[in-house]
């Protein structure tokens, strides 16, 4: 009787278009508000990112959450940043992005240790705080106030994803200009999503298995954002605003719900 074969040493993980925890639908859902939420922050400015999250919070599993949304976010953002390139200012950042890496590694060093509970909490708590509370706009002081903002709002992305409406409220008296505040916000944050990205893969978040759903959250996103800017002529701001915080709202208290069960 011959010797059993021994069973082949498993090869790496094959890629499959859906991770665990996904359906169809929802990822087809995830695609589409890309599109939208994109075509929003490049209507108004800002409020895809936090509208992103907050749609994505009841599909995506928490722990993936953040993660997905800042490759997704860093795609978007660096796009911008580099269709506007003409307008940035990256000696300005420098101060900016020293802080974003003291951010990025004190989140990484607490982010595991929050539950998932916490982590939606956090998440409903932000949402709400963004809509309603009316964020001060920070001048630019001196390079300290640049680079503690870069630490501060590098630390909350690693747990509550956007933290774009802090950023702009950071830069809002550094850039008179409009598309140098976009330009350079959407700079910033491309830096801030990519130390956040590699922290997340640095702590053994597997993005090889949402690598179909963020390639085409990324392509939907770009489609968005050249839609967008029609989309300001066609819909009365007021109007618009109105029903994005009200979506904003029930979702985040949707998140907050669910985490308090």
């Amino acid at each position: 009787m011959s010797p059993p074969r021994r069973a082949k040493a498993d090869g790496p993980p094959a890629l499959t278009l859906l991770p665990p925890g996904l359906e169809g639908l929802e990822a087809a859902f995830l695609i589409a508000a890309s599109y939208f939420t994109s075509a929003m922050t490049a209507a108004f400015g800002i409020g895809g990112g936090v509208t992103l999250l907050a749609l994505m919070g009841p599909v995506v599993p928490v722990a993936a959450l953040i993660p997905v949304h800042g490759v997704v976010q860093l795609g978007s953002n660096a796009g911008r940043a580099w269709h506007m390139r003409r307008l940035a200012a990256p000696p300005i950042l420098v101060p900016f992005l020293v802080g974003s890496l003291a951010g990025a590694f004190l989140g990484a060093l607490l982010v595991v240790e929050l539950p998932d509970t916490a982590l939606k909490l956090i998440l409903g708590l932000f949402v709400l705080a963004v809509t309603w509370l009316k964020l001060p706009a920070l001048a630019f002081a001196s390079p300290g106030v640049m680079a503690i903002g870069g630490l501060a709002s590098t630390f909350a992305t690693m747990f509550v994803g956007a933290t774009g409406p802090l950023v702009n409220a950071l830069f809002a008296r550094s850039f008179a200009d409009r598309g140098k505040l976009v330009a350079n916000a959407a700079l910033a944050m491309s830096f801030q999503h990519g130390l956040k990205v590699a922290a997340f893969g640095a702590l053994g978040f597997a993005f090889w298995k949402w690598v179909p759903v963020i390639a085409a959250m990324i392509a939907t996103g770009y489609l968005g954002t050249i839609t967008g800017a029609r989309i300001l002529s066609v819909v009365p701001e007021r109007v618009f605003r109105r029903v994005f915080k009200l979506l904003l709202t029930l979702l985040a208290l949707d998140l907050i719900r669910r985490a308090l069960l």
